[in-house]
């Protein structure tokens, strides 16, 4: 009875203080919808200012003849073919080997390892085929050369190893040739110098 008693007759808010606690609520929603608006705001000015709406347009430029150079290159078939010549080559002898065919700018345009080759032919072959093709010249004189300037070696992708041989078209290098598993360079060499044999055949 008296709990009943002490409810009922709690007073009830004075008009003032109820219209301030309303005003209280209206205030804090109304900052809360600025709040969120601003943050929608600002999203959209993140989403206008990305990086690819700053591009500008490319610039086009008409080169004339004089400005370009023309190379030639292995097809893939045929650098196929010599890879395949030069395992050929190196079973018939019984040796297990690695071979790459490099293109005129030194990129590997077909490698294949032979069964049982050494991991570490692999890398190898591509090398002496880098090599072979970037100097125009057999990697077994390659490394005459570095008794005069031996920081040759310090070239980053080359290996002064006898085993790559340079394709040629005239005089010009076209694709490279490295071989590397043989128990010699001039093994290497001899099996290189078949795949490129096969290429004019």
């Amino acid at each position: 009875m008296d709990d009943a008693r002490r409810t009922s007759a709690s007073p009830s808010p004075s008009p003032e203080r109820a219209a301030r606690r309303r005003t209280r609520v209206l205030a804090g929603t109304a900052v809360g919808v600025v709040a969120v608006a601003g943050l929608g705001t600002f999203g959209a000015v993140q989403a206008t200012a990305s990086p690819s709406a700053q591009r500008t347009a490319p610039v086009a430029a008409k080169a004339a003849g004089k400005d370009l150079t023309t190379s030639r290159h292995l097809s893939v078939a045929a650098a196929t073919r010599a890879a395949q010549a030069v395992l050929a080559a190196a079973a018939k002898d019984g040796q297990k080997v690695s071979v790459a065919v490099v293109d005129r700018n030194g990129n590997t345009v077909v490698t294949l390892r032979g069964d049982g080759a050494g991991p570490q032919s692999y890398e190898s072959a591509e090398r002496k085929g880098f090599t072979a093709v970037s100097w125009n010249a057999p990697t077994s004189q390659l490394v005459k050369n570095l008794e005069k300037t031996p920081n040759l070696k310090d070239i980053p992708g080359t290996l002064f190893l006898a085993g790559g041989v340079p394709v040629r078209a005239g005089d010009a290098p076209v694709a490279g040739i490295g071989v590397a598993g043989a128990p010699s360079g001039a093994l290497d060499e001899e099996f290189a110098r078949a795949g490129a044999k096969a290429l004019g055949e």
